[in-house]
Order: C-alpha cells, then sequence, then structure tokens
C-alpha cells in the first residue's frame, strides 16, 4: 500500500518524447525501400542469366554500388527499428534489454559486411 496519490505514483512515467523520431525514421526508410525495390527488382530483371564478369562489371558502376548500399543500409536500418518495437512491445525484464542489444548488433554487423561486400565487388580487390 502507498501514501502517494494516484496523480504522483505516476508523474515522470510518461512520454520518452522520442516516438515521433522512431516513427518517423520507420516511415522514411519504408518509401525508400519501396522506390529502392522497384530498382532492386529491375536490376535482378535485368541480370537474370547473366555470368559472374558480367554481374560485376553492372555492379562496378558507380550508381548500381551506391544503389545497392543505399538497399542494404535501409533494409537493415528499417529492420532495427521494426524488430526494436516488437520487443519493446512483447519482451520484459533483462530478456528486452539482451534482446534489443543483440538485435542491434547483428543487424549493424549484418549491414557492415552487405556494404563492404558490395564494395569489395565493385572495386573489384
Amino acid at each position: 500500500m502507498s501514501l502517494r496519490s494516484p496523480l504522483g505514483r505516476v508523474r515522470g512515467l510518461g512520454s520518452a518524447k522520442e516516438g515521433v523520431g522512431h516513427w518517423l525514421a520507420q516511415r522514411i526508410t519504408a518509401i525508400g525501400l519501396v522506390l529502392l525495390g522497384f530498382w532492386f527488382v529491375a536490376a535482378v530483371i535485368s541480370n537474370v542469366g547473366a555470368d559472374y564478369a558480367t554481374f560485376t562489371a553492372w555492379l562496378g558502376r558507380p550508381g548500381n554500388a551506391t544503389l545497392m548500399i543505399l538497399t542494404l543500409v535501409a533494409a537493415f536500418w528499417h529492420a532495427a527499428l521494426g524488430l526494436q518495437v516488437v520487443i519493446e512491445d512483447y519482451m520484459h525484464g533483462i530478456a528486452r534489454a539482451a534482446s534489443l542489444i543483440a538485435v542491434k548488433i547483428a543487424c549493424f554487423a549484418l549491414g557492415a559486411f552487405g556494404v563492404l561486400s558490395v564494395l569489395k565487388v565493385a572495386v573489384g580487390g
């Protein structure tokens, strides 16, 4: 039993004032992924049946490499934001904190690996 009033118990438990930024980032990455998705589908269709040398030459063009990197960054950022929402809504306690950290690390690591792979193929190293 508490001697505090109902108002006193909830003070300081309101909004963290960060929800709008998260919501906006999700929407921006979603719009970016839709636009980049059209490019990606067209790129896959144009490279159907191409051999490795043709594909690496295609990816070696600066515009294609840049759009591929933007696609990877947007996809992993969007995935991290979406998984964060799911974890925050359905997990509690220490598992929640550990899961949030694991998701952020995994998305960053996979995104960095993808970007470096594109750069390696594009540069020819």
